[in-house]
């Protein structure tokens, strides 16, 4: 198994995912590109001890972008959203 730490790479904290949070008891998470939803319900129990009912994945692919007359691209992403049970929530996204 890959090491939790690795499998999630930062919490997301924008205006519609503190919504979600309160009302839905969800919470938003850049993720590795290459990690499936049971690898990441098992790292997200395992960092923050708390029982995982869903994980809903979602993958960006990157934008193009300019400096001057140099061109590229930004980096494709993946993003988990997870609903954990009613009752329980994880202490590290109280703001």
């Amino acid at each position: 198994m890959k090491n939790p730490r690795e499998i999630i790479i930062a919490p997301i904290f924008s205006e519609k995912t503190s919504l979600a949070k309160e009302l839905k008891n969800a919470y938003t998470f850049e993720v590795s590109m290459n990690a499936n939803k049971i690898e990441i319900k098992r790292a997200i129990e395992k960092i923050f001890n708390v029982d995982v009912e869903s994980v809903n994945t979602i993958r960006y692919n990157g934008k193009p972008k300019r400096l001057g007359r140099f061109s590229g691209y930004k980096s494709d992403w993946k993003k988990a959203i997870v609903t954990v049970k009613a009752g329980q929530a994880i202490a590290d996204f109280e703001i």
